[in-house]
Formats: C-alpha cells, structure tokens, sequence
C-alpha cells in the first residue's frame, strides 16, 4: 500500500513538472520548450517515420510541427493537452507532406528497440519488424495513419478520431478498412519464407 501511494505521489510530481514547463515554455522560455521537445521528439520521430515511410521527409515533419507549437503555444489553453495538442500537429503536417509527395514510396526504416532473449534470432526479428512496416506502407495514408495512432501509440479510437478531427466512426471504418486489406493482400512474412525453404530443403 505504501509502494502504490509513492507510485501515485512520482506520478503526480511529473506531471506537475511537466504542467510547469508547457507553462514556462507558453512565456516564452525556449530551455522549458526544449526539454519538453526532448521527451517527445523520440515518439514523434517513430510516428512521422511509419506514416510517411522515409526518415528525411519524417524528420521535416517533426520539425515543422514543433516550429508551429513553438509559434502557436499560446493558443495551447490545456497545459495537459501538450502531448495531444503535438501530436496532432505533428500527424497533419505528415499528411501535408505525404500529399505533397504521393510518388515516393521508400520504405518506412524505424526500427524500435527490442530486449532479445538469449538465443533469439535478432535478424530475423528485423526483417519481420521490417515486414510488418512495409506492409503497413502499402495502405493508403488514411488507412496508415489510423493504424500507426492505434496500435503503435496505444491510443484508443476517441483519442484518434480527435486527432484526425473525424467522427469516431470515419476512424473505425478506416481502422476495419486498412485491415482487412492488410489480411487480403499481406505477402508471406521472412519466418513463413524461411520455413517453406526449410521444408522442402532435402
């Protein structure tokens, strides 16, 4: 019971922090604003990356949506609604630039870290994580976007349909939509590959 209470007290002093410094960052202090830049760029980075499927246009991305926190922070009423409020900002500007763009189709190379198990093949689990993005890339950007906020951020469907300014329903049907696609159209994976090599291997 003592261990949970001072779980809930850390909880509640970060955020305190973290309220203080969208505040000093709202008056202008550009050390508060990079400190809260810091914390989000490295999510942010891996979002723009699996929606727009190439590292440099993804980095563009992030880095026009905190000039435009930075520029309209003031606007920002709800200090708690800084990590939304960012995200939102940093969703639009990839689809501004994927719209820009739609003849490039390089594919998405963030790799997020994984603790590997003795023994474990840390190759294949690459090329699988690599499968399971370029996979993800061949939706249309609709159907991405909606995927990457659902299952990559852990955000429930009401958070991502206001993010994307759509009715709860238009993100459902576009969550239902992108995979039903990904189960009619998706190619055998590395394992699967691998496996069929091995079995008809003599």
């Amino acid at each position: 019971m003592v261990h949970e209470r001072g779980d809930d007290l850390r909880v509640e002093a970060v955020a305190y922090m973290h309220r203080d410094l969208v505040e000093q960052a709202r008056n202008g202090d550009v050390d508060a604003f990079t400190q809260l830049v810091k914390a989000s760029a490295p999510r942010l980075n891996g979002v723009a990356n699996l929606i727009l499927r190439d590292p440099d246009r993804a980095k563009d991305a992030v880095q026009d949506a905190l000039l435009t926190a930075w520029r309209d922070l003031r606007a920002l009423r709800d200090p708690d609604a800084w990590d939304a409020w960012l995200r939102r900002l940093t969703v639009r500007t990839c689809y501004r630039l994927a719209r820009k763009d739609r003849r490039r189709t390089l594919l998405e190379r963030y790799v997020a870290p994984v603790a590997h198990t003795s023994g474990t093949d840390a190759s294949a689990d690459v090329a699988e994580r690599d499968w399971v993005q370029a996979e993800i890339g061949r939706l249309d950007i609709d159907q991405r976007v909606v995927i990457v906020l659902h299952y990559y951020l852990d955000l429930p469907m009401r958070e991502v349909a206001e993010i994307l300014d759509i009715p709860i329903g238009t993100a459902a049907s576009r969550l239902y939509r992108g995979l039903e696609v990904m189960r009619t159209t998706m190619r055998p994976s590395p394992r699967d590959v691998d496996g069929l090599v091995t079995e008809r291997s003599p």
